[in-house]
């Protein structure tokens, strides 16, 4: 099987550098990075040559994902599988089925791991799964390949996923971006509650502002999420107040 992989940021090269031990891997970047792309065993390609490619991911912004699509809808075969992994399901969801040939197979993956946590392998880290517009059989090969690897599967609707990211992901961004904005940092006089705060400055300040202002504003659930946990921060300085 080939596939092909648009844009190699970040995520791009993490997963570049794992699908490469196991399928026939193209690249396609902006900006000219084929001694990198090569190091990983995988072949820097145009765009036209990756939409040839049985399976295709874009590795893009999620605010970048429409104009992506718009790119390569006429150009991509008959029954290939175009594969998203943003951090919002429903958003990419709905411009796949909306932009899309009906003759394109289509899965909304989430990556529970960046390439911070999954630098040495993939074994228990986790993956999200929505089944947006995709043969059984194909699916069931997708997941299977994916246990190999070590991961731990999660079936879910997008709804269901934007619901759930909105506070298992977003919370801690926001927390780790308000760390950030408040100027905490290592001191000697510290606990182990103060250390586990900077461990989550430091996973947040690896990620882009892009990022966390996109995770934000395409997921629908998240600002009543900010605000609901605002709000009870306020109530309990208001309670120490008195």
């Amino acid at each position: 099987m080939k596939i092909g992989i648009i844009a190699f940021g970040r995520f791009g090269k993490l997963i570049t550098k794992y699908l490469a031990k196991d399928f026939e891997v193209f690249v396609y970047t902006r900006k000219d990075k084929s001694k990198e792309i090569k190091e990983m065993n995988a072949t820097p390609a145009s765009l036209d040559e990756v939409c040839a490619m049985d399976v295709i991911i874009p590795c893009v912004p999620i605010s970048e994902f429409e104009n992506i699509l718009e790119k390569i809808k006429d150009f991509v075969k008959k029954e290939s599988l175009i594969a998203d992994v943003c951090s919002v399901k429903e958003y990419p969801a709905e411009l796949m089925k909306k932009i899309l040939p009906q003759n394109i197979h289509i899965l909304g993956t989430h990556p529970l791991f960046g390439p911070d946590s999954a630098f040495d392998s993939l074994e228990g880290e986790k993956i999200v799964l929505c089944k947006v517009r995709i043969p059984d059989n194909r699916y069931k090969s997708i997941k299977s390949y994916l246990v190999r690897k070590g991961l731990t599967i999660i079936e879910a609707t997008s709804e269901d996923h934007d619901k759930e990211i909105s506070k298992s992901l977003l919370l801690p961004h926001f927390i780790g971006r308000s760390l950030m904005q408040y100027g905490a940092k290592e001191m000697d006089i510290d606990t182990e509650g103060y250390k586990r705060l900077l461990r989550i400055l430091k996973v947040v300040e690896n990620d882009t502002w892009k990022l966390f202002e996109d995770i934000n504003r395409y997921n629908k659930y998240s600002k009543k999420e900010r605000e609901n946990f605002i709000r009870s921060m306020v109530e309990i300085n208001r309670r120490l107040e008195k």
